[in-house]
């Protein structure tokens, strides 16, 4: 296989906490595109995960997989490597999600132990037509496991109903130290407002006739940012519903290209990767 960004030093200082991937590792697209000819469909997550620091996985927001086929996905990547999940939406669909204890623990303790230390955040997306409701969220919240096998589990909400642009819902979300989702796409509505202890972007604006997704400039802001929420810093040019944090303690940053110009996305988050590694 070509060099990778593990093959190099360990990044220092903010750099090691940023993380940036993609959603997936399977498709058509990027067959002689990211992946070289000739890679066989089976070695693609291979080759994915030697080639980005996360993936988010987005097909078990249509159903859990079993724990083998978990585990085998966590063999097939490197020491380091991390896998955000999309939570199912059986779950996030759920009418009052105060009632989704019973597929919140069947989908967290039916088998996500076997990724062992490749298991990164699990992204809980509500549906845009799901408004804030501070009781039902909080129950939500209630259930959601903070352990799985002594190991601390990380959570993540992306809301995309208006009424989540709500200073009730930032105090909300920060009083159980739950991140929410950064998004730039222009279809739903979204916050910057740092909620948790790390960082969630998931960037939606790539553009096919850029070779890297997205623009050199785009790549710098994003670069910029990146290091800022690793440091600590929230970001005030970004839309917030609340007034911006002062300094905190550093925290991780995932952030991933999805959507949109989809063929584009590997190059994008290996450039952004390779820029804020470059940065130090």
């Amino acid at each position: 296989m070509p060099s990778d960004l593990f093959s190099s030093a360990p990044a220092q200082g903010p750099a090691s906490r940023v993380r940036v991937g993609i959603g997936g590792w399977n498709f058509a697209p990027w067959r002689n595109n990211f992946y070289p000819s000739g890679l066989v469909q089976r070695r693609e997550l291979e080759y994915a995960s030697r080639h980005l620091r996360a993936i988010e996985i987005n097909g078990t927001y249509y159903g859990a997989q079993k724990p083998a086929t978990y585990a085998k996905w966590a063999s097939e990547t490197p020491d380091g490597f991390v896998f955000s999940l999309k939570a199912p939406r059986y779950v996030t669909e759920t009418k009052r999600l105060a009632d989704a204890g019973r597929g919140i623990d069947g989908f967290v303790f039916g088998g996500l132990a076997e990724f062992g230390d490749r298991l990164g955040p699990v992204l809980w997306q509500f549906t845009p037509s799901r408004v804030f409701d501070a009781n039902d969220l909080a129950a939500f919240l209630d259930l959601l496991p903070r352990e799985l096998n002594g190991q601390p589990m990380r959570h993540v909400l992306e809301v995309r109903h208006r009424s989540f642009l709500d200073e009730g819902y930032v105090e909300l979300a920060r009083s159980y130290r739950i991140p929410t989702v950064f998004t730039d796409s222009p279809q739903y509505p979204s916050l910057a407002d740092l909620t948790g202890d790390f960082a969630y972007a998931r960037l939606m604006r790539s553009e096919s006739h850029i070779e890297s997704g997205y623009a050199p400039d785009d790549l710098a802001a994003w670069t910029t940012r990146a290091r800022a929420w690793a440091d600590g810093n929230d970001l005030p040019e970004l839309p917030h519903v609340a007034p911006t944090l002062k300094t905190a303690s550093p925290r991780d940053v995932f952030i991933y290209f999805i959507s949109s110009a989809k063929e584009r996305n590997p190059a994008a988050a290996m450039a952004l990767q390779q820029r804020v590694d470059d940065a130090g």
